[in-house]
């Protein structure tokens, strides 16, 4: 069997099974909610199976529009472990709040579709693709609380700028492809790197187009006003899923597409560079100092992700393998410490809007001394307390960047230092507080399971950094090299 034929079967099989297959299955099912989420749990389990059994092959199907292996199959496994992660997490919460409905599973499950044509796209075509597939079903999700004005008002937010970010990428990548005559990243990637470029300033304003479409995405400074409104409104199982995976999966296209514009030696990529390094200082300190003032637990985390969208940034800005397999490290730790941070918000809340500001946290420790442990270990991790895995997440982030950019380096480490107050501030609630009023006791139910894979990979990653480091340089020798 060829090559290109067999590496591609992975993905026939992901998209039939994530997409139409699903659907039909959904149509004969209608309303065995239970029959609908275990098919998509098995599915997605199926689907990260496939991924790490064709991890090693290094191909491209459809015409050279998608790669095959190490990179983007690490992210598959990435989105779907996220995606089951969040669909026990969502079933208790959609239960207790009347909502449980066959489409939420599927839009879910759309999402992950989409975030993994994302990571497996090489060309700008098969990416906006990915792109709309998960922002669609993000918009529908973030509303998926009928009655709610702050969810009806959060989609309508997140879809109307979501728009308009869209029209930004659409317009870069024509610009891109007017001044190199490709859509394809290695086509683009060549012309740039051999300065055969037609048109350079056309070029350049793409380049910064795309930048600001995939800030939009990631939440990064100015174009991360949509965050706060849109976490707090959202399902708080939907903001766990939305702000981890989709942040993985836009920074996955994030380092595939700036790999592609920025080569070594370029004209244009010390200029990049300094844009994208002042993007991320000041989103890194806008989104700290902001989520300092805030009362709300919810749009606390929403500020402190805006801030870890600067952190990652930085690794664009070192542009160098280093700053590329920091990414995927603290993505990857980023997605278990923020999911289960919004899953104990999830359980914490009530229908009314209740138990969602700080002060409610007051005394959790004595209410409910297992979940707030575990949130005292997300908020370590989120801080870059040792020997969490955000510590060395950062720690790997800012040695990437130091000789390119030491002011860069700087600020992130004053940007830490300003999140620790809020972080450790909550934990100080939880332990050293009175609770005040009557508190419902918490029942966890499936949602325990997500809760013990993410606090325990919050601890393991963070222990056995080195050797994860190792994994992605053996189990996938070429796991960022997407250009072949």
């Amino acid at each position: 069997m060829n090559m290109e034929i067999l590496g591609s079967l992975p993905l026939v099989v992901i998209w039939l099974a994530l997409g139409a297959v699903g659907v039909a299955i959904q149509a004969f099912v209608r309303d065995n909610t239970r029959l609908v989420f275990g098919y998509y749990i098995f599915t997605l389990a199926l689907t990260a199976v496939l991924a790490m059994m064709h991890a090693g092959y290094k191909a491209t199907a459809f015409s050279g529009m998608v790669t095959v292996g190490g990179y983007a199959n690490y992210f598959d496994v990435l989105f779907c472990g996220a995606g089951i992660m969040s669909m026990l997490a969502a079933r208790p919460y959609l239960q207790r709040e009347g909502i449980e409905l066959d489409e939420f599973y599927t839009l879910l499950v759309s999402a992950v579709a989409g975030m993994m044509l994302i990571a497996h796209s090489a060309n700008l075509i098969s990416l906006f693709v990915g792109v709309e597939l998960m922002s669609i079903s993000f918009y529908v999700m973030t509303g998926f609380l009928r009655t709610n004005i702050r969810s009806i008002e959060g989609a309508l937010k997140y879809f109307l700028l979501g728009a308009f970010a869209s029209g930004f990428l659409v317009y870069g990548m024509s610009l891109i492809y007017g001044a190199t005559g490709s859509l394809g990243y290695g086509e683009i990637h060549a012309a740039i790197a051999s300065g055969n470029v037609a048109y350079p300033k056309l070029l350049a304003i793409g380049c910064v187009m795309m930048a600001v479409a995939l800030g939009f995405k990631v939440a990064a400074f100015p174009f991360h006003q949509w965050a706060p409104d849109v976490y707090e409104g959202a399902p708080s199982v939907v903001t766990a899923f939305m702000s981890t995976a989709g942040k993985a999966a836009a920074f996955s296209a994030f380092v595939s597409i700036f790999m592609s514009i920025m080569p070594q030696g370029a004209k244009l990529t010390p200029q990049l560079q300094d844009i994208l390094a002042m993007m991320a200082a000041i989103t890194m300190l806008v989104g700290n100092i902001t989520a300092v003032a805030q009362t709300n637990v919810k749009r606390m985390l929403a500020y402190s992700s805006v801030a870890h969208a600067g952190y990652l940034v930085m690794g664009i800005v070192a542009n160098s393998d280093n700053g590329h397999s920091a990414i995927v490290f603290y993505v990857t730790s980023y997605v278990f410490m923020q999911l289960g941070a919004f899953v104990v918000v999830g359980l914490l809340e009530r229908g009314n809007e209740d138990n969602l500001q700080i002060s409610d946290y007051a005394g959790l420790a004595k209410r409910e001394p297992v979940l707030a442990f575990i949130m005292s270990v997300f908020m370590f991790s989120l801080a870059g307390i040792p020997p969490m895995a955000g510590f060395f997440g950062k720690y790997l982030l800012f040695v990437s960047v130091i000789e390119s950019h030491l002011w860069l380096t700087l600020v992130a480490v004053l940007s830490s230092l300003i999140s620790a107050y809020f972080y450790l501030g909550l934990v100080v609630k939880m332990y050293f507080s009175e609770s005040e009023g009557h508190h419902q006791p918490v029942q966890s139910g499936i949602a325990g399971i997500t809760l013990a894979i993410t606090t325990a990979a919050s601890i393991v990653l963070g222990l056995f950094t080195s050797q994860m480091l190792a994994l992605f340089a053996t189990w996938w020798p070429t796991w960022w090299k997407v250009l072949g």
